[in-house]
């Protein structure tokens, strides 16, 4: 058999010899890379800042049974709805992704999966998201409900926005406030400062990543802050980066007492050395450099957990 993407139905940018690809039942690879599964750096995107609450949670008002299943119910939810919001940004964007070099290997507009098919894998993945959301506090169940308007809106965005990062930003940080409203059945300052500053990173590395299909957005007319920013993103991601640190911090101050908050900020000023670490070694130029910093999110938003959950031992 072939290596070639084409003969195997690979997408083009899936990490190459993932599970999906190597392990998964052939009938069921279509439908697992239609929700990413292959890409898995978007789930973990989706389910840090559902963990960074529920561990600022634990260390505000202390350690409850509840959020081990908070914690696996978050994981689970994770893979399931970002699975669903990328079916369902595939389905609206199929055009587009038909005319984008990097995306017209995806499931839908390469004929693996059809529309129809797709609308029912993505009411499945809801529908069992749903169920692990019921077993959450009824605050964080509306919260739930009420996230599904930005992951709405967010394909349709870069048709009228220059900033549909910030609409992705919405959707993918959401999980900060209703994990801390799943642990704590309320909301607050600190979670919402928490939440601003998840958006302000998506910011940053959804512009990174939204620099490989520049040229091609070009072309077809779709809005992105790369294409916003064009041949200067630096200072506009040194803002972003800046205002991830600080509102994050705020966060940690209002939510701990003195000596937990000092254990907390080394874990956000240390996620803010890897940010400009980033910065370091980008290349707007090199799509390939972008998407390898663009999944080194996934280290950088692990890197302030370990810390708020020492404090939270304090």
């Amino acid at each position: 058999m072939s290596d070639t993407s084409s003969d195997q139905g690979q997408v083009a940018d899936a990490v190459k010899g993932n599970w999906v690809d190597t392990l998964a039942p052939a009938a069921t690879r279509p439908y697992l890379r239609l929700s990413r599964a292959d890409r898995p750096i978007g789930t973990w995107l989706l389910l840090l800042p559902c963990w960074w609450g529920l561990a600022l949670a634990v260390a505000s008002v202390g350690f409850s049974p509840v959020a081990i299943w908070i914690a696996i119910g978050c994981g689970i939810g994770a893979f399931l709805m970002r699975g669903a919001g990328c079916t369902w940004n595939d389905l609206a964007d199929r055009d587009i992704d038909a005319a984008v070099a990097r995306t017209r290997s995806r499931p839908i507009p390469s004929g693996q999966v059809s529309p129809r098919a797709a609308l029912i894998w993505m009411g499945a993945q809801a529908m069992v998201s749903l169920a692990i959301l019921l077993t959450f506090h009824p605050l964080a169940i509306a919260l739930g409900v009420l996230s599904l308007l930005p992951v709405a809106v967010y394909p349709f965005a870069k048709r009228f926005t220059w900033w549909p990062q910030v609409f992705l930003g919405l959707a993918f940080n959401w999980g900060a406030l209703l994990a801390w409203a799943a642990q704590t059945g309320s909301l607050s300052l600190a979670p919402v400062l928490l939440y601003l500053g998840g958006i302000a990173w998506t910011l940053f590395y959804d512009t990174i990543y939204a620099y490989q299909d520049v040229e091609d957005d070009a072309l077809i007319g779709v809005k992105s802050t790369a294409r916003r920013f064009g041949d200067m993103p630096r200072p506009w991601m040194r803002g972003f980066l800046a205002a991830t640190v600080i509102l994050i911090s705020a966060a940690v101050l209002v939510a701990l007492d003195p000596v937990p908050a000092l254990v907390g900020l080394v874990g956000v000023w240390a996620m803010g050395w890897h940010l400009a670490w980033q910065m370091t070694r980008l290349d707007i130029a090199d799509p390939q450099r972008c998407l390898h910093l663009f999944r080194a999110n996934r280290t950088t938003g692990m890197i302030p957990l370990p810390f708020f959950l020492l404090a939270a031992a304090l």
